[in-house]
C-alpha cells in the first residue's frame, strides 16, 4: 500500500470503507484519536465491543500477547478491533515487531488493526523523524499533518456544534490564532467555553479573557508587525506575547524565520512582476503547495506578503534571515539568555536593515523611537 493523507482517510471513511489495517503517523496525535473512534464507531456497535475490542500499548506486550490479540476471531460480531499505541516504541528487531510484521503479509478480514504512533516529542525529533516504512507497505498508512488554518476553525465549528457552543463575530478565527492553532490546546478550551454554553453567543472579547489573549496580541499580530517595519508595536507586542502561557522566544523567532521564508517567495514573485491580488493568490498558491504549516492564519500571511514585498528586497530578506537565525542560536545556546532581550535586539535589527535600503530619510523618522 501506500501513504495517504487526512482527506484521503475521510472520504473513504465517509463511504464506510474499513481497511484490514491501519498505520496512523505524523504530528496531529488529537486527528489520530478522532479517527481512531470513528473507525471504532464504524466497524462494531456500542454492545458489540466488550468482546471485539482491544486497546494496547506497544511497550507492555509480548509476542505471545500481540500474536494472541491479532488472531483472535470475533464473539457474536462480524470483526474485531485491536488498537496498539505508541508503536515507535518498538525497535527494528524487536521480536513483538517481527510477530507484527508477519502478521501484515498475510492480515485477518475478521480483525481491523489500528497501529497508532505518537508525534515526536521536541523539535530536534521532528527534523530527524522518519515513519516506519515497512508498516507503510503492509497497511492503509495516514500521514497526519497540521490541518491548515481555515480547517482549524471548521474543526472548532464543528466539536462547539456538539458541545452546543456558539460564537459571535470574530471569535473562533481568535480562539485559533491564539492557541497557536493547536488541537489539543483548543479542544481544553473549548470545554472551558462550554459552560458558557446557553447564554448567547461567545464574544470575541470573553474568548481573550478566557485564552488570556486579547485581540491584536497574538504571534501572527507580532510577525505582522515585524513585517510591517511597525516597529514600535513590534516592540511593545514582543513582550506581552512572551509573557501568554506557552510561547518562548524560540516559538516567536521561529515563526519569524518561517515568515521570512514566504515574504522572500513573495518578493520573488513580486520582482517577476506580480503585485497585488495577483501577488496575493500566487503566494497562497506556494503555501498550499508546499504545505507549510504552524505559521499563522495563511490568507492573513499572503495579503500581508503581498503589502510588504515591496519594503524588503533580496538584499534585506537575506539580512534578516542572517540575523533571525544567529537570534534562535541566542535563544539555543547554552548560555542563560534573556529572552526579550534577544527579540528586541533582533526587531531592532531587522529595523536597521530598512535603514541600509532606504537612506537617510528613514533613519530620521526611526531617530525619533530611540
Amino acid at each position: 500500500m501506500s501513504r495517504h493523507s487526512y482527506n484521503d482517510l475521510l472520504r473513504a471513511l465517509s463511504r464506510r470503507e474499513l481497511q484490514p489495517v491501519y498505520y496512523l503517523f505524523g504530528s496531529e496525535d488529537v486527528l489520530k484519536e478522532e479517527t481512531s473512534r470513528t473507525i471504532l464507531e464504524q466497524a462494531l456497535e456500542p454492545h458489540e465491543r466488550d468482546f471485539n475490542f482491544d486497546q494496547r500499548a506497544a511497550a507492555g506486550l509480548s509476542p505471545e500477547d500481540l500474536h494472541a490479540l491479532v488472531n483472535t476471531l470475533p464473539m457474536m460480531a462480524n470483526r474485531r478491533v485491536v488498537v496498539i499505541r505508541d508503536v515507535e516504541a518498538w525497535k527494528k528487531k524487536a521480536a513483538p515487531r517481527e510477530v507484527l510484521l508477519k502478521y501484515l503479509a498475510n492480515p485477518s478480514n475478521d480483525t481491523i488493526l489500528l497501529l497508532v504512533e505518537n508525534a515526536p516529542a521536541s523539535e530536534e525529533k521532528k527534523r530527524g523523524y522518519e515513519p516506519d516504512e515497512a508498516l507503510i507497505a503492509h497497511s492503509y498508512a495516514v500521514d497526519f499533518e497540521p490541518l491548515p488554518t481555515e480547517r482549524v476553525a471548521r474543526w472548532i465549528e464543528h466539536h462547539a456544534k456538539r458541545l452546543g457552543v456558539v460564537f459571535g463575530e470574530g471569535a473562533v478565527e481568535h480562539l485559533a490564532a491564539a492557541t497557536g492553532y493547536h488541537l489539543g490546546t483548543l479542544r481544553s478550551e473549548l470545554e472551558k467555553l462550554n459552560s458558557l454554553s446557553g447564554q448567547g453567543p461567545i464574544t470575541l472579547e470573553q474568548v481573550g479573557d478566557l485564552v488570556g489573549v486579547r485581540h491584536g496580541e497574538t504571534l501572527d499580530d507580532w510577525v505582522a508587525a515585524v513585517l510591517a517595519d511597525n516597529t514600535p508595536r513590534a516592540l511593545s507586542l514582543g513582550v506581552r506575547v512572551l509573557d501568554q502561557a506557552g510561547m518562548s522566544g524560540v516559538k516567536m523567532v521561529t515563526a519569524l524565520g518561517t515568515s521570512l521564508i514566504g515574504l522572500r517567495i513573495a518578493r520573488l514573485l513580486y520582482d517577476k512582476g506580480s503585485s497585488g491580488g495577483s501577488l496575493e493568490r500566487a503566494s497562497m498558491d506556494w503555501l498550499k503547495s508546499h504545505r507549510m504549516f504552524g505559521i499563522g492564519d495563511w490568507k492573513k500571511l499572503t495579503k500581508s506578503w503581498s503589502v510588504s514585498a515591496e519594503r524588503w528586497p533580496g538584499p534585506r530578506l537575506r539580512s534578516a534571515t542572517r540575523a533571525t537565525l544567529e537570534a534562535d542560536k541566542a535563544l539555543k545556546g547554552t548560555r542563560v539568555s534573556d529572552d526579550a532581550g534577544v527579540l528586541t535586539d533582533l526587531v531592532l535589527q531587522l529595523r536597521g536593515s530598512a535603514t541600509e535600503r532606504i537612506g537617510g530619510t528613514a533613519r530620521q523618522h526611526i531617530g525619533a523611537f530611540s
